[in-house]
């Protein structure tokens, strides 16, 4: 039976050590880009592509986040996973809270993860794309040459029918990561006890030839500093002035 896509998991645990000072007082998610949370431009973009219901994960300054949350009035409707007792790293929040997120596939998405949407929805076109039969996961994958403030060497080659693999440490890869991925449960099976990453579960996916990607149509923008949400912001303006 395919399920249609309508919940999200939206991970917002982590310490955002690399953003401070601004999230010495504040959770990450929080600090705003542009006026608005992180976190309400990701709610908000997984509502404009169909996802009604929204898993948030919450550890540090969890109260603070949650307060946020519950004012909160539009689409998509928000439960909270509470790990204010352990922190669960991506794979090992995501597995926690399995029970909240039902027996169908769901997306999940980095709560600072930002992009300048093209055409049309992306988080719709990766829906819209997945496929439960050949597919674990299917990732929304950027080029690194092109997105604002990556520095990095990419994560993932992508072949014609988009499925995934890694090459090598050594090797440049063209696709990075946005942060936005969809997953079937199934993903999850075998999956460790207590904190660990998402990257466990993809390479064990690459091994079956089950990971695949989708390129963004857009332009990705990554965002982990004070200085690269202000550079964000300067991207924005530009484009909206284009």
């Amino acid at each position: 039976m395919t399920h249609p896509v309508t919940t999200a998991m939206v991970l917002a645990a982590g310490f955002g050590k690399r953003m401070r000072p601004l999230t010495d007082a504040m959770p990450k998610p929080l600090v705003p880009l542009k006026g608005k949370p992180l976190i309400d431009h990701v709610l908000d973009r997984l509502a404009a592509g169909g996802i009604t219901r929204a898993v948030v994960n919450v550890h540090y300054l969890g109260d603070m986040l949650e307060t946020h949350l519950a004012s909160r009035t539009r689409r998509p409707s928000i439960v909270i996973s509470d790990e204010r007792d352990a922190i669960l790293d991506t794979g090992g929040g995501v597995a926690r809270a399995l029970p909240l997120l039902g027996d169908g596939p769901f997306v999940i998405h980095n709560s600072d993860s930002v992009w300048i949407e093209g055409v049309s929805s992306n988080i719709a076109r990766l829906i819209a794309e997945f496929d439960p039969d050949r597919m674990d996961s299917l990732m929304l994958l950027a080029l690194g040459a092109t997105s604002m403030g990556y520095d990095g060497h990419g994560d993932f080659s992508m072949a014609p029918d988009g499925l995934l693999a890694r090459p090598g440490e050594r090797r440049e890869q063209p696709f990075v990561f946005t942060g936005v991925s969809i997953a079937h449960p199934r993903l999850f099976a075998g999956a460790p006890e207590g904190p660990f990453s998402l990257n466990l579960l993809w390479d064990r996916a690459i091994a079956r030839g089950r990971l695949f990607g989708l390129r963004l149509d857009g332009s990705w923008m990554h965002v982990g500093t004070p200085q690269s949400v202000q550079d964000a912001e300067q991207w924005i303006d530009r484009s909206a002035a284009v």
